[in-house]
């Protein structure tokens, strides 16, 4: 049996290169965030990267409201990290009149932004692990979404065709795991990240705890060890 457990977060990260395409879990609070793959991520320093993720948000704000220090993408695009984002929110501090530095970055013509709605991107995401070729999707038409996209109209209603996304890498935040690489997870975690771990050549997970073969209660079990690549069990201390 493969081994899928690292020791440490910078060890699961060390073959991201230059130029990679990375998704993200990045909901509102610290849920489903993979925080110390991300941390890795910056502190390794690879460039020119692509990272699809829902949300770019300055941690720790959200809307004006002051929420616990989250690490979001929005670190990569602050390191000058990020060549292009693929997101549905690109300015969520915007309320509090405080851009962020995806904002700042895209207006300098310093990162590239396709600004994606957060349902159609999650079905994007969906789409490239399930190997479909495209949809066609009414969100969108008649908008800036739809320009350059091609359009059908399909029983009196027009549609847009979306593409699929996959990556290079996923990072994934999961509550527990066997060393298969089953993964449960807790809440929003289950929204984006289960998507993403089978969009990704290469799935990294960060979890909080791992048990033994035969723990996890297969009705728990949302992501499939054979999409799962990669573990590492969140240490003391570690950003949950």
């Amino acid at each position: 049996m493969k081994n899928k457990v690292h020791a440490s977060f910078e060890e699961a990260v060390a073959d991201i290169p230059d130029g990679a395409t990375i998704m993200m879990h990045s909901f509102l609070g610290p849920g489903g965030i993979a925080q110390n793959l991300i941390l890795a991520l910056r502190d390794k320093g690879a460039k020119n990267l692509t990272v699809v993720s829902c949300n770019f948000n300055r941690g720790g704000l959200v809307a004006g409201h002051s929420m616990p220090e989250v690490i979001t993408a929005n670190i990569l695009v602050e390191n000058k990290q990020v060549k292009k984002a693929i997101t549905s929110f690109v300015a969520t501090s915007r309320a509090a009149g405080i851009a962020s530095a995806l904002e700042e970055a895209a207006a300098a013509g310093e990162v590239e932004v396709e600004v994606v709605p957060q349902g159609t991107l999650a079905e994007r995401i969906r789409a490239g692990g399930a190997g479909i070729g495209g949809f066609y999707c009414p969100v969108g038409v008649g908008t800036l979404i739809a320009e350059g996209k091609e359009k059908r109209v399909i029983k009196g209603k027009e549609y847009i065709l979306e593409l699929p996304l996959t990556a290079d890498f996923g990072f994934v935040k999961a509550y527990k795991a066997d060393r298969l690489g089953n993964l449960a997870y807790r809440g929003a975690s289950r929204s984006f990240n289960p998507l993403i771990a089978t969009a990704a050549r290469i799935t990294i997970a960060e979890v909080d705890e791992i048990v033994e073969i035969g723990e996890l209660d297969p009705e728990y079990i949302l992501t499939p060890g054979v999409f799962v690549d990669r573990m590492v069990k969140i240490p003391e201390g570690g950003k949950k």
